[in-house]
């Protein structure tokens, strides 16, 4: 009798221990032929994971060791997976082309697309966008530039604990998503590099961004349309341009942005802090239900700032104003200093003025003295204490 009890007992562990390994899949990059030495283009073992992941019915791990890894273009196409549980664990650094012609036109470094249940956990990622920011500073004709890392028609994503340096262009964006988490995130690059975005998200819901440092050369976080359900806390943002919403209101037809939460932010020496910019021109898109709160503005330029008069180079605008409605846009607990004298500005459409705008405990100062407002087709209410004065 406890023969065959024991006999049983073996039995259930080998079957309990057999399914866990079956079910605990991992594909080792090197395994597959990457090398770790910066200089091997690995593209094509990182695609082989991919593959294998994809193809795998239980959760898999893609698992990347230390190291440099070299990566041309890779686009990671979920359409035909089998797997909506893929982690990719990266304990390295992955490496763009240095010749930034490789990659400069080619829209992405690294794009996922059609993917669902995807997480990111861990490494670097290295575009060595320098040599472009400076072609493009000098003035010649280079490449547009790629952006690091998109995540484009795909659904439950998280990104934890990445690193992103030197982008070419925009470092990640979030484009056509549902259910998207970032956390503990850091992206840097210079602050006088071109258009390189720490995150941008649009066309996309219920995406949350989390304790991350942003420090960029143009937005921080930029929101574009067709956004909504957007959680935004616990970011510092410098040097940058601050938090975006927009710009909006280039093309005639577009979506809204609604229902925007961004709180617990410090801006350090920004050129903005919260800002809502629209072309000035004719559209039907609209911004509604946006809290701004709890940030502090360290020599900020323009703390607090709603621009729908936006027309880069006065081309295909001047005359024209913003058809993009602004609406329902709080400003609770805005405290800390500004660059310049005028720390609120609403300058808003003359044809469909901001409405609904409040400001609540509201403290910014000026070199060490009340800042202005200033306030064009705006109205609104304030409450609590509102320094400089409101002028809704």
């Amino acid at each position: 009798m406890v023969n065959t009890k024991s006999f049983l007992l073996v039995a259930f562990l080998f079957i309990f221990f057999d399914k866990i390994v079956a079910t605990a899949v991992t594909y080792n990059v090197v395994n597959l032929g990457a090398k770790p030495d910066g200089k091997t283009d690995s593209t094509k073992s990182f695609l082989s994971a991919w593959a294998a992941a994809c193809g795998s019915a239980q959760p898999a791990t893609i698992f990347v060791p230390p190291g440099s890894y070299l990566l041309g273009k890779a686009s990671f196409d979920g359409g035909q997976c089998k797997n909506s549980a893929i982690t990719i664990r990266i304990d390295g650094t992955l490496l763009a082309p240095s010749d930034y012609s490789v990659i400069g036109n080619a829209g992405n470094w690294l794009i996922f697309e059609h993917v669902n249940g995807v997480s990111i956990y861990g490494g670097t990622l290295d575009a060595q966008g320098t040599g472009l920011w400076a072609c493009k500073s000098s003035g010649e004709s280079c490449p547009t530039g790629a952006t690091t890392l998109e995540f484009s028609n795909s659904n439950n994503i998280m990104i934890s604990g990445l690193r992103s340096i030197n982008s070419q262009m925009f470092h990640v964006v979030i484009n056509s998503c549902q259910n998207v988490k970032v956390q503990e995130v850091k992206i840097s690059a210079s602050g006088k590099s071109p258009n390189t975005d720490g995150i941008h998200v649009q066309q996309s819901s219920s995406v949350t961004i989390l304790n991350s440092r942003i420090a960029t050369g143009d937005d921080c976080i930029s929101i574009g349309p067709g956004t909504t359900n957007l959680w935004i806390e616990n970011i510092a943002c410098g040097p940058g341009h601050g938090i975006s919403i927009g710009s909006l209101g280039k093309e005639m037809q577009e979506d809204g942005v609604q229902n925007v939460t961004v709180k617990t932010v410090t801006f350090m020496g920004t050129e903005n802090g919260v800002r809502i910019k629209t072309w000035g021109r004719p559209s039907n898109g609209f911004v509604r239900g946006v809290l701004f709160q709890h940030a502090t503005m360290i020599n900020v330029q323009n703390p607090v700032l709603i621009d729908q008069n936006y027309c880069p180079g006065n081309e295909n605008c001047p005359g024209q104003v913003s058809g993009v409605k602004i609406s329902d846009v709080a400003y609770e607990d805005i405290h800390g200093s500004s660059a310049t004298e005028v720390a609120v500005k609403f300058d808003c459409s003359k044809m469909h003025p901001c409405s609904g705008i409040t400001l609540e405990d509201v403290k910014l100062t000026y070199r060490n003295q009340p800042a202005q407002a200033s306030c064009v087709n705006a109205g609104g209410t304030s409450s609590g204490l509102v320094q400089p004065t409101s002028c809704l």
